[in-house]
């Protein structure tokens, strides 16, 4: 779905997943081999929920079609049959893609700021996370429904195997985010975010002792000023609650295993067309524990406290805002990866971070005490060095497989 009339990430990961988007080469003069293929896979590196679902497929030199090679060749200025008068010189934006790439990291950071704060200021009046969540990811995929109508963009078909692929992650996906909005909803937005800082721990920790492979040692040492951070934090903060503290880190774990089963369900649907799916299908899942946890308050008191409160044209309008924020920020973050380096995004997204917190204390004037502050510095401090190493390994081994 394009972002803001051409837009194609949260959580989450937790969250969730947590999407690159990748379209389909040019077909091969011969299949590949299964050896090929699996190689190809091995090699992709982790997934980072909303802002890469699968990794590229690297081809050797031999198996690139003829075709493509001939389109690759550069002609000479005096080869070219267009003259050299008719040649369009580039725009703006061509010109300068800096300023483009600047754009789109500025709306990344404001839309996912204004979303936790909307957020926040919702739970503040109407505190219904499971409810608030189904919204989130409503309002997400009628956007989704609606992009298909008008073909931006055109709607992938998916039948019952890609389902099975997918349904994995997208369950994930739901528990990912519905703890993730428990946890905003009990405590304060800058020490939810502060205990989502360690999803790179569990990261890790899956990658080596459930996925099995080996995670370097520098990257291990990377994370212990993140769990001293959160450890620092959590001990003197002033809206702390274990129900607060939980959630959050069942989110970390559910969108851990959501870029697990993210590796095993790589299709090749483009990114926007898989995000799409996969709410559609959290949507559904979220349902049922909405109805049966908060549905009888909410026919009780809970619809109409809210109402009574803040009127029903501002009741229903930030449900619908918040719900677009949600979707447009984790769209935005899959353009903005699709535009730079993954070591770039992977800083963006710290300092990303950064900025929710920060506006968040300032927002809501939340009381910190200083070492909450500290604590809180050296777990994002933790998580810049941790992304900056992966994303440096991430390179070097892209690198060596070209």
């Amino acid at each position: 779905m394009p972002a803001l009339g051409t837009l194609s990430a949260g959580g989450a990961a937790a969250g969730v997943a947590g999407l690159l988007r990748l379209r389909r080469g040019p077909a091969l003069a011969s299949p590949l081999s299964a050896a090929a293929r699996a190689g190809a896979v091995h090699d992709a590196g982790q997934l980072v929920w909303g802002r890469q679902l699968r990794p590229a497929l690297v081809l050797p030199a031999g198996l690139l079609p003829l075709q493509a090679s001939k389109r690759l060749t550069l002609r000479p200025p005096a080869a070219s049959a267009e003259p050299a008068g008719e040649a369009k010189s580039p725009g703006l934006l061509e010109k300068y893609p800096a300023i483009t790439t600047g754009f789109f990291f500025f709306m990344w950071y404001f839309l996912n700021v204004i979303f936790n704060i909307l957020n926040k200021k919702i739970y503040n009046y109407f505190p219904y996370p499971y409810f608030v969540s189904v919204i989130h990811l409503l309002v997400g995929v009628v956007y989704c429904l609606l992009s298909w109508a008008v073909g931006l963009p055109k709607r992938a078909p998916i039948n019952a195997t890609l389902l099975k692929l997918l349904f994995p992650v997208a369950l994930c996906h739901a528990l990912g985010h519905v703890t993730s909005n428990v946890s905003f909803a009990t405590v304060a937005v800058s020490f939810a975010h502060t205990i989502k800082a360690l999803e790179p721990f569990f990261n890790a920790a899956a990658t080596q002792f459930v996925l099995g492979q080996t995670v370097p040692l520098s990257l291990w040492l990377s994370l212990a000023p993140v769990v001293l951070g959160v450890s620092m934090a959590s001990l003197t903060e002033l809206s702390f609650s274990w129900k607060g503290f939980i959630n959050a880190m069942i989110s970390n774990i559910s969108f851990t295993y959501r870029s697990i089963y993210s590796k095993k369900a790589m299709t090749d649907m483009d990114s926007t067309n898989v995000y799409a799916y996969i709410s559609i299908i959290a949507l559904v899942v979220c349902i049922p524990p909405a109805l049966i946890i908060e549905g009888p308050q909410l026919m009780q008191y809970g619809l109409n406290d809210a109402i009574a409160k803040v009127g029903m044209t501002k009741f229903v309008s930030d449900l619908f805002l918040v719900g677009l924020f949600y979707h447009l920020y984790n769209q935005i973050a899959t353009n903005t990866l699709e535009r730079v380096a993954p070591l770039t995004h992977a800083v963006g997204n710290v300092l990303k971070r950064v900025f929710v917190i920060g506006f968040s204390i300032i927002i809501f004037g939340n009381k910190i005490t200083t070492q909450t502050g500290i604590g809180t510095c050296v777990a994002i401090a933790g998580v810049a060095i941790y992304s900056y190493i992966k994303a440096k390994i991430e390179e070097e081994k892209r690198a060596k497989a070209t």
